[in-house]
């Protein structure tokens, strides 16, 4: 009789846990639940959040004829690919309803802003973010987490997905690069240097595996992964005006440990598992 209501706790959560995001999911070396994810940092196919920057063996440049991205004033590049991130996949965006409310790093929402939420990624990080379907392309900044539902992985601001020409159809295929800002030139022509960037690997990674209107509900999800050894906390959100309460599982520093967490989970009863960083 447990285990049923286990089995029924459980598929209550993963039905909410599927509806419970606004987002959208964006080359890759390994297509995962349904979301091609390609990032490299160094020789190791791997992804991340905030963590302390770090710097390549020496100065990452770009070649002089590069197009660059200017954002208030500053230039940006696309990272070379051996140090970079790049994302294929489906992009949704969030506007109205979270409109003047915090975002994860404790910012306002601003849905005019162009700023956009990424599961893993860096706060801060800059991305240039392309509508594979109509070529359009818009330069955005990480300032939130999201979105919370597995097989999308950026969740634009309305302002983002206007630019990108998706606005109305909710939902796009896109290709998402990140930047790096560049140091001045020293005289032209010369290669352009690139600032340090944050290590896309590094970070604080949980796995979401449930989602609920009740939090006791949570709590006994809670106890059960502890029963299985693993550590989970309760994050409280909001969902559609009212409480949430979604279970994460603790993954440890490392996106690619992370991955690995993930997948044991989804093969454990939890198909729309999915990486978060705090």
């Amino acid at each position: 009789m447990r285990a049923i209501k286990l089995l029924h706790l459980i598929t209550a959560g993963l039905l909410l846990n599927s509806c419970a995001g606004q987002g959208t999911n964006v080359r890759i070396i390994a297509d995962h639940g349904g979301t091609k994810v390609r990032v490299v940092n160094g020789n190791n196919e791997k992804t991340r959040r905030n963590a302390p920057f770090k710097e390549a063996p020496a100065p990452l440049r770009v070649g002089p004829t590069q197009r660059p991205y200017t954002v208030g004033g500053h230039k940006y590049y696309p990272i070379p690919s051996a140090w970079g991130f790049e994302q294929t996949g489906i992009a949704s965006w969030y506007g109205r309803n979270f409109h003047g409310k915090k975002t994860s790093n404790g910012e306002t929402y601003n849905m005019y802003a162009m700023t956009a939420a990424h599961k893993t990624l860096p706060i801060n990080t800059m991305l240039l973010v392309k509508n594979l379907d109509n070529g359009n392309e818009a330069v955005v900044r990480v300032n939130d987490r999201g979105p919370f539902v597995q097989g999308r992985i950026i969740d634009m601001s309305y302002a983002g997905a206007k630019k990108l020409g998706y606005a109305d159809k909710g939902t796009a295929r896109v290709r998402i690069t990140a930047l790096a800002e560049a140091e001045k030139r020293r005289k032209p022509g010369a290669t352009i240097r690139l600032k340090p960037h944050p290590d896309f690997d590094s970070g604080e990674f949980f796995v979401q595996i449930g989602a609920f209107r009740s939090r006791d509900n949570a709590t006994k999800l809670t106890h059960t992964m502890l029963s299985w050894g693993r550590k989970a906390v309760i994050r409280k959100g909001i969902f559609k005006e009212k409480p949430i309460f979604r279970v994460q599982v603790r993954a440890g520093k490392s996106l690619k440990k992370a991955r690995h967490t993930e997948r044991a989970l989804e093969n454990s009863g939890f198909p729309t598992a999915f990486v978060i960083a705090r």
